[in-house]
């Protein structure tokens, strides 16, 4: 926290423009080393306000013409003395200004540090600070709605009310441990059970929308598999809307799974393409169909596909019990070359990946199929991750048995541990109990400059 650290913010590559941060104690001083231009020194210069000028090496040689905002503490991102400077945005240009700065006496940031040093300086607590990663990654309408929310504060804000209840009651607790001639009437006790109760509602309602928080981060994992030349590689290629993987009438062309991303009505999907399945002696080919096996395993959601035109047969190699408990969608393919009698009355979606036609149908079936089990990804949606699932679940566990223990009369010293633990469990989710540990692993999954 006493260095002074800087990186570059934008992406690697060639782009219009690049921008470089730079925190810390030093970072104006370290700016106006390199800097020429503007009226006054930039300790003088006002707030948040650009400055058009050049950025110079140790020899004071040109790097760059670049515009330079300072951002005065608290008022920054980190509530540290901020500088940002916008160069043009090429590999080498962003790269020699890094290496003046760092010359000059800053650091290079470590992954995640500028919103590590944000958390621990007080701008945000640790759920909007996972929430900045999560912005990052959205990919579709949904996750990004949701990593506003969170970035917002309202995950936070319902963790911390928990957190102020579980606190009142072990302030109850603890006087009375300080003061036992007091005693605790039946009244309060009662009034302490209920509270406790009360947050492991409240608790494991947030855990519930887990399923959600997974899917929106790491996308609906849906796979599709069937027998060979059922179409399994052209579905993926027209839900893509671009030719990725290679399509041919030569049975066990797929060899390895390919995977891709799509946005279906704002649910990021995991479109997975597999080996046909069937029993071979090909070694290639059965690696490939037992990566298929392992992928329906762990599956979301099965599109299940099967050649229209041809009689209705037992799929080999294909179980129910291995779509993932019966998550699966029946896709009847290649319905232009005519629908074979046997399929007649057999509830399945019929498609044309050659003419593309009814793929709406399946989208739209897919889209049902992510709001099972009571999933809701409406306007209000708060998703927890697993670090917060985690948290939640030990809350609930020792609020339930403080609350048990409470009401049936043991000895308030004893309530009063599981109470800590539950108030431990709380605290961790906004940062209230956190360890270096913690942090450096919720940190070090950010990206640098960030």
């Amino acid at each position: 926290m006493e260095d002074t650290i800087t990186a570059i913010s934008t992406p690697p590559g060639q782009g219009a423009v690049a921008l470089l941060r730079m925190s810390g104690d030093r970072a104006v001083e370290i700016a106006q080393k390199l800097f020429r231009g503007g009226r006054c020194a930039l300790a003088e210069f006002p707030p948040r306000q650009q400055v058009l000028g050049t950025i110079v090496d140790a020899g004071g040689d040109s790097i760059d013409r670049v515009l330079l905002t300072v951002f005065s503490a608290p008022a920054s991102y980190t509530g540290e003395d901020t500088v940002e400077i916008s160069c043009h945005g090429g590999i080498l240009v962003a790269g020699s200004i890094l290496e003046a700065l760092v010359a000059a006496g800053a650091r290079p940031a470590e992954p995640g540090e500028f919103s590590k040093r944000a958390f621990l300086n007080g701008k945000m607590d640790l759920t909007q600070a996972e929430a900045v990663m999560d912005l990052i990654a959205a990919r579709t309408s949904l996750a990004l709605r949701s990593a506003n929310r969170q970035l917002e504060g309202k995950l936070g804000q319902r963790v911390n009310e928990l957190r102020e209840e579980l606190l009142g009651a072990l302030a109850h607790l603890e006087a009375y441990i300080d003061f036992p001639e007091e005693g605790i009437d039946p009244e309060s006790s009662e009034g302490i059970c209920g509270r406790l109760i009360e947050v492991a509602k409240v608790a494991r309602d947030l855990v519930a929308t887990a399923e959600e928080g997974r899917i929106l981060r790491e996308g609906l994992a849906v796979v599709i598999a069937g027998l060979p030349n059922a179409g399994k590689s052209s579905l993926l290629n027209v839900m893509l809307g671009f030719d990725r993987a290679i399509v041919s009438e030569t049975a066990g062309t797929t060899r390895d799974t390919i995977e891709e991303m799509i946005n279906v009505k704002g649910i990021p999907v995991r479109l997975i393409d597999t080996a046909g399945l069937r029993q071979t002696e090909e070694q290639v080919e059965r690696e490939g169909v037992d990566r298929a096996q392992r992928e329906l395993k762990g599956a979301d959601l099965v599109l299940h596909v099967m050649d229209a035109s041809l009689e209705k047969v037992e799929q080999t190699g294909f179980t129910e019990e291995e779509s993932v408990v019966g998550r699966r969608i029946l896709v009847l393919n290649k319905v232009d070359l005519g629908v074979h009698p046997s399929w007649e009355k057999v509830d399945g979606i019929r498609i044309s990946c050659t003419q593309g036609s009814d793929i709406d149908l399946l989208v739209e079936a897919i889209f049902k199929a992510a709001g099972r089990e009571g999933l809701n990804f409406g306007s209000e949606m708060i998703a927890v991750n697993a670090r917060h699932r985690e948290c939640l679940e030990r809350a609930c566990k020792h609020s339930e048995k403080a609350a048990e223990l409470l009401s049936g009369g043991e000895s308030p010293e004893f309530v009063a541990i599981d109470l800590r633990e539950a108030l431990d469990a709380i605290g961790s989710i906004v940062g209230k109990a956190d360890t270096e540990e913690l942090l450096g692993e919720i940190f070090s999954s950010f990206c640098i400059g960030k």
